[in-house]
């Protein structure tokens, strides 16, 4: 016979349980919930090419990973070399005017454009306009993503 006894320290043992695996699944990173984040209280890192402001970088509900940051461009700069990775991106262009790059093909986009970079296929940017370009870049990495990267290819936070 089951007592309460027991039903009681079963259930501590499998919110235990299932704390920690939470715990580990997300290398010790707090679950993002939601939240604001104000342009005036980022925190701008100057770049040779430009600016970044890095908004968060967390696991979710339904993610390993999700990043944001923001770059901004001086005329003519690129962040980096075209590159492939495994996650998926998604930039939103805020203000100025980019040139994106997808295997080879170049494709002009405009301020309040969008971008979709799909997981592996080779992409890259450049700041063809006479003033900056700001955009927002979204990073996705679903649960089960093999991130490692081959050599040549860019990190998570070169955008």
């Amino acid at each position: 016979m089951i007592t309460r006894r027991d039903t009681i320290v079963a259930l501590i043992a499998f919110t235990a349980a299932a704390t920690l695996t939470a715990f580990a699944e997300t290398d010790g990173k707090s679950i993002l919930h939601c939240a604001i984040f104000n342009w005036k209280n980022l925190k701008v890192e100057t770049k040779p090419s430009g600016e970044r402001r890095a908004v968060f970088d967390s696991p979710t509900a339904t993610l390993d990973r999700l990043e944001c940051h923001i770059t901004t461009l001086n005329p003519g700069e690129s962040p980096h070399a075209p590159h492939r990775h495994p996650e998926e991106e998604l930039m939103l262009v805020k203000e100025g005017t980019v040139e994106e790059i997808f295997e080879g093909q170049t494709n002009r986009v405009d301020a309040g454009g969008v971008i979709f970079c799909a997981s592996n296929e080779l992409h890259g940017m450049k700041n063809i306009g006479t003033n900056q370009a700001t955009y927002f870049v979204i990073k996705i990495y679903p649960h089960g993503l093999n991130t490692n990267r081959v050599a040549g290819t860019a990190s998570p936070e070169s955008h």
